[in-house]
């Protein structure tokens, strides 16, 4: 018992402030333009104890991944986190008030991070402290050959559409957009688990080896794994009030309520990620990474569609002219930077370079 409060305390703080937002702390979300100070303060708890649940949970993937082996223990941090995300957005889109462009923008939040802002720190991390690094030619492409699909036809192709508004899917379309992407990650996950795992397999040995922490029974693991998930999912409704409320009263871009999201469910995978590139494991950088962005599209765009279509809300997809071009501009050079089977921190420098132009267009 001692053991497990030494461990697992933080699982404990988590529960306590879900008790109190749920008792008390309701009422302090109820006006929260009355004290912007109780507001931040707020903000600043919910966010933090999220954001350490979110660490454990990456914490108890990574136990289960040395347990299982790869390619699962990639797939099960990536799912585990980007679940997170899809729920912190659902629970947005269905509490906060109609705003049609949210989970596009939180969606190419996330897909900015992931391929510009992480990528790009792992290749310079990596590349200066190893010069060059390699890397699994065929695992990365294979993620890059769905990816850009699903980008273009979530994110773009909407923009296109005569049957309903700019921006959005009718009917039909919304359904062949649900399908579409369903299969075509699903054939990803066959080809990952199944098919082509040697594509993604990496040596857990070093990559995933934890000074600190020894990997305990599977059941443990799991347990703790979605006890975790449980706190971030029942805190995600208090936070998602505030963000709503900034966004609305007091003029936040929307997309910053993304970024806000992202930077909640990708930080602990950015650190796992930095961690394998120092340790020479790029592989394993790319896999998260990579693994991120692709499962962002294929879980969230049919989640706010369906949320969308019950709910009766309107949905927009399609992204703006100069999101558009940074889009585009971030696969040709995912591409590029891809294709070769060595990497150095000349393509990382490019890459945070993209990520500092989609940061200063949010201001803009």
């Amino acid at each position: 018992m001692k053991a497990l409060l030494k461990n697992e305390y933080p699982l404990f703080i988590g529960f306590a402030a879900v008790l109190l937002f749920f008792g008390p702390g309701k009422n302090w979300l109820a006006d929260l333009g009355d004290n912007m100070i109780v507001t931040a303060i707020c903000f600043i708890g919910i966010f933090g104890v999220m954001l350490w649940a979110s660490f454990k949970v990456v914490l108890h993937a990574d136990m289960l991944a040395i347990k299982l082996g790869e390619p699962f223990g990639t797939l099960i941090l990536t799912l585990s986190v980007i679940l997170i995300e899809v729920l912190l957005i659902s629970s947005i889109m269905l509490t906060g008030e109609d705003n049609p462009t949210l989970g596009r923008d939180m969606m190419f939040s996330v897909i900015m991070i992931v391929l510009n802002g992480l990528t790009g720190l792992v290749l310079v991390i990596g590349g200066l402290k190893h010069f060059e690094q390699r890397f699994n030619t065929q695992g990365a492409q294979t993620y890059l050959i769905i990816l850009i699909p699903l980008a273009a036809l979530s994110l773009l192709l909407p923009n296109f559409t005569q049957s309903s508004e700019t921006g959005t899917f009718s009917f039909n379309l919304t359904w062949i957009e649900i399908s579409v992407t369903v299969i075509l990650y699903v054939a990803f996950l066959f080809a990952q688990t199944s098919r082509h795992k040697e594509y993604f397999q990496l040596s857990y040995s070093e990559a995933l080896h934890h000074e600190e922490h020894e990997p305990k029974s599977l059941k443990y693991h799991m347990l703790f794994l979605a006890a975790y998930m449980l706190v971030i999912i029942l805190l995600s409704k208090s936070l998602s009030k505030i963000i709503d409320f900034g966004i609305g009263e007091i003029g936040f871009p929307v997309a910053l309520g993304g970024l806000l999201v992202a930077i909640l469910v990708l930080a602990p995978e950015a650190m796992a990620a930095a961690k394998s590139s120092l340790k020479n494991d790029l592989q394993r950088a790319i896999n998260i990474s990579l693994g991120s962005g692709l499962a962002t599209i294929s879980l969230t765009v049919p989640a706010i569609l369906l949320i969308g279509m019950f709910t009766d809300k309107k949905v927009i997809l399609g992204l703006g002219p100069e999101d558009s071009f940074l889009l585009l501009l971030t696969l040709a050079v995912s591409i590029i930077t891809f294709s070769g089977k060595r990497s150095n921190f000349i393509q990382g420098i490019v890459h945070l370079a993209l990520f500092v132009i989609y940061l200063a267009l949010i201001f803009d």
